[in-house]
């Protein structure tokens, strides 16, 4: 008697992955339609800061070349700056929020119980803010160089992984300021008092670069004031240095860990 050849295990396995694969894709494209639909969110991100860099530039004095930076303008420092206040604005205001309300809601719990996992939907968020900080910079660059003739980067790849690694700092911090606030009212207020020191050291008041010595160095320790410092080597053409990268990458890491360790579900 001959014995019935086994079934192949592939189809069972591969349906889940695919199951999976959709219900991501899915709620990204969900995600989306929610986030083009708060025109203040949409403002704070992707708007402001290139209206930053242009109310500054309409100051006279912001355009003209100064000794004391170099040879450089005040809007030349400030373009930086209107890209880290888009980061700020994704990662600690806008996204905390949402992701605290996800889960006082129960929202999270109970997609824990279907294909789509709760992981799905905090992906999305990342890949969502990152996007709109993708746009916000390619924004704030296109202005400052069409209206205001500030040069694009010189090293152009060292721009980029300072943005990347800025990026991926902010959201971590983000995350974190999500995992110790346990409803989206405690999001929002641990965000603000987060998100203004960060304005600080990323020199939206006062640019890093015309700090006090001490002061300066200071802040170049802070992920955002690291980030500066970066931006402004590229801008310049030089590459920011392994060193500085490693402080922003520290700022990536720490915060996602405690993310990881703080985080719950419910």
């Amino acid at each position: 008697m001959n014995a019935a050849p086994a079934p192949s295990p592939a189809p069972t396995a591969a349906a889940p992955t695919a199951v999976s694969a959709s219900a991501a894709r899915a709620v990204l494209r969900a995600e989306v339609r929610l986030f083009s639909r708060e025109p203040g969110t949409l403002f704070w991100v992707m708007a402001a800061p290139t209206v930053l860099l242009v109310v500054l530039g309409l100051i006279p004095s912001f355009r003209e070349p100064s000794a004391d930076l170099g040879g450089r303008r005040v809007i030349d420092l400030y373009l930086p700056v209107a890209v880290l206040f888009a980061l700020i604005m994704a990662g600690i205001q806008a996204m905390p929020p949402v992701l605290a309300g996800y889960r006082e809601r129960g929202i999270l719990r109970r997609m824990s119980t279907t294909p789509v996992r709760p992981a799905a939907l905090l992906t999305a968020q990342f890949a969502l803010h990152a996007a709109a900080v993708l746009v916000s910079c390619l924004l704030v660059v296109a202005a400052g160089r069409l209206v205001f003739d500030v040069p694009l980067p010189g090293d152009i790849p060292g721009y980029a992984v300072a943005l990347l690694l800025a990026t991926a700092g902010s959201l971590a911090l983000g995350a974190a300021v999500c995992a110790v606030s346990r409803t989206q009212k405690a999001a929002t207020a641990v965000g603000a008092v987060v998100a203004f020191p960060a304005m600080f050291t990323a020199g939206v008041w006062v640019p890093v670069q015309v700090m006090p010595g001490t002061l300066r160095e200071i802040v170049e320790w802070t992920p955002y004031g690291a980030a500066s410092r970066a931006f402004d080597a590229a801008a310049g053409g030089a590459w920011p240095g392994w060193a500085v990268f490693g402080v922003m990458a520290l700022w990536a890491v720490v915060p996602a860990g405690a993310a990881v360790r703080w985080f719950r579900w419910e």
